[in-house]
């Protein structure tokens, strides 16, 4: 099943170019009921509909360094410190989007605007205290997630060994388009991921390539306690602009097209805009360079 937010809030299923409409107020909702719910009998063009952000979590649980080769290239432009089980930090959700939606730019606040493809796992019922065998059963879906990223600012949080503020920006968290439930994917370990700017590929590896499994990644999470409808995700794949050559070539810019895209889960489309366009007033923020 796909299973998506729409116009304005609406829950509803994909069938073929259908969206089944279903009877709960959100996704969240959708999880919490044991994902038996019924539908209100609408059926609607997909193509007539706007697809939102699919879930908008109680919990947004972040893994750092996750990718073997994605740390290997972060080491070697001293980017990283020890990749351990704990580094672990939460998205603020106030900062999702969907699908198409606009990623802004706060000019004033950041030039190293960069991208991070990662899968992100929805969890299907409330847990906590539980091993990697009985994770399995909490996984509900999956969704691509962007994590947009102000490397210039994490540098300076990484002087202190911890991250939030570059990544939980306004609009620096697009996720969708839709949740993939579990049924649909035979094996999460084994899915292609490919991010894409202006039509070019940045990204490119695959799920295989994880150094901490999806089941052991949910349950070492588990002494925080999950909700129904929180996310994990499982860290991004090598190419990110920070560790290139020349970082500035990659960056994201006002006008960029970005597609994140898993093999069985989805692509992830979103667009980059000036402050200016996204806001009827002057921005107001402060970029700390010391």
């Amino acid at each position: 099943m796909r299973l998506v937010t729409f116009d304005a809030g609406r829950v509803g299923r994909i069938e073929d170019d259908l969206v089944v409409e279903l009877d709960c107020g959100s996704t969240r909702e959708f999880f919490e009921r044991g994902s038996s719910v019924p539908e209100t009998g609408e059926r609607l063009p997909l193509d007539g509909v706007r697809l939102r952000a699919p879930i908008v979590p109680k919990k947004f649980f972040h893994t750092a360094g996750n990718f073997a080769v994605h740390h290997e290239e972060l080491q070697k432009v001293n980017w990283s410190h020890p990749v351990h089980k704990g580094i672990v930090f939460f998205q603020n959700v106030d900062s999702i989007i969907g699908p198409e939606d606009a990623i802004v730019y706060p000019e004033g606040l950041t030039k190293e605007l960069d991208y991070e493809l990662e899968l992100a796992v929805i969890i299907g019922k409330s847990g906590k205290w539980f091993g990697p065998e009985e994770a399995v059963d909490y996984i509900a879906g999956y969704t691509v997630f962007n994590d947009i990223t102000a490397r210039d600012i994490q540098r300076r949080e990484m002087q202190s060994g911890v991250f939030s503020f570059s990544k939980g920006i306004d609009t620096f968290c697009p996720i969708g388009p839709w949740i993939v439930t579990a049924d649909e994917i035979p094996d999460a370990q084994k899915l292609d991921m490919e991010l894409r700017v202006n039509g070019q590929v940045r990204q490119s590896g695959n799920t295989d390539n994880m150094i901490l499994s999806i089941p052991h990644l949910i349950a070492h999470h588990s002494p925080q306690g999950y909700s129904a409808g929180d996310i994990v995700t499982t860290g991004t794949i090598s190419g990110v602009a920070a560790v290139q050559p020349n970082p500035f070539d990659f960056y994201l810019k006002p006008g960029d097209v970005v597609e994140a895209e898993i093999a069985g889960v989805g692509m992830l489309r979103n667009h980059v805009v000036p402050w200016s366009d996204a806001h009827d007033k002057p921005f107001v923020g402060t970029l700390y360079t010391d």
